[in-house]
Parts: structure tokens; sequence; C-alpha cells
């Protein structure tokens, strides 16, 4: 199992935090996300539907990196487990983090079957990045979603 820091577990608080930003939706999950470089710095965050409708946290934040960012050491943190598949766009969130070149991955809360039926989790690791589940968490980033759940 990967290891979990302090630091980690701040980070991702932050993002389930974020997650209650989302406009609510009966359509897609609220969900934080945000990008720290090697040396612990935040380079960028989002939130789902910050600007778009359909737009995804871990979207979000990428969108705001500045060009030329390293991102050789990064994590990106996000309170739902990246999508692998999804209708709205033509590269899912995990994409696009192997795009970026992101190594590493750390979330609170692995995606349910409610829209599509995917494991952003082995599409990360296949693609070549660490992934780290924080189960403890998972309760934080359900919360914005508890309309969906029922």
């Amino acid at each position: 199992m990967a290891e979990v820091s302090r630091t980690d577990r701040r980070w991702l608080e932050l993002a389930c935090e974020l997650a209650a930003l989302c406009p609510p939706s009966n359509t897609a999950y609220s969900v934080g996300a945000v990008i720290v470089d090697g040396d612990g710095r935040e380079l960028a965050r989002g939130h789902s539907r910050e600007s778009d409708p359909i737009e995804h946290a871990e979207e979000a934040a990428l969108a705001k990196l500045e060009p030329g960012a390293d991102l050789s050491a990064a994590t990106i943190y996000s309170s739902l487990e990246p999508c692998c598949s999804r209708a709205s766009r033509p590269e899912p969130c995990a994409g696009l983090i192997l795009a970026a070149g992101i190594p590493r991955v750390v979330y609170a809360w692995r995606e349910p079957p409610l829209f599509v039926d995917c494991d952003g989790t082995e599409q990360l690791r296949t693609g070549g990045a660490t992934v780290v589940e924080i189960e403890s968490l998972a309760d934080r980033a359900r919360e914005p979603n508890a309309h969906l759940l029922g």
C-alpha cells in the first residue's frame, strides 16, 4: 500500500471542502480537486461545474495550471476517483491527468456506478501513475453528493 502522510490528508480534506462549492446536480457528482507540486506548493484547484455545467473538478484545476508548470513530482488530490469514461467530453479525467504528466493521484471516494461503470484507478495505474485511496475521508467526499445517493 502506498504511503499516506498528514500532508496528503490535509490536501485531500481541502479537495473535499471544495466539493461543497459545486452547484448541485442530479446528473453529476460534486467533486473538488487540488494540484500540488513536489515541494508541497499548491499549483491549482477546482471544483465541478465551476465555470461550465459539465466541467469536472480535475479538468477545472488542470485548466488553471501555468503554462510550463513542472508536474514531474506533482500530486492531484480529488475527493472522487477520477473518471475513466464520460458522455459529456471526449477525454475522461484519468486521461487528462496522465496527459498532463501528473505521476501521483490521491482520492477519497471510489466512484460508484451511478452514472457510468468505470475504473479510473486502473486506467491511471496502467498509465504509470501511483494511485492512493484514503478511504477514511470517503464520508467527507460523499456529503455534498447525499442527494444522489438516496
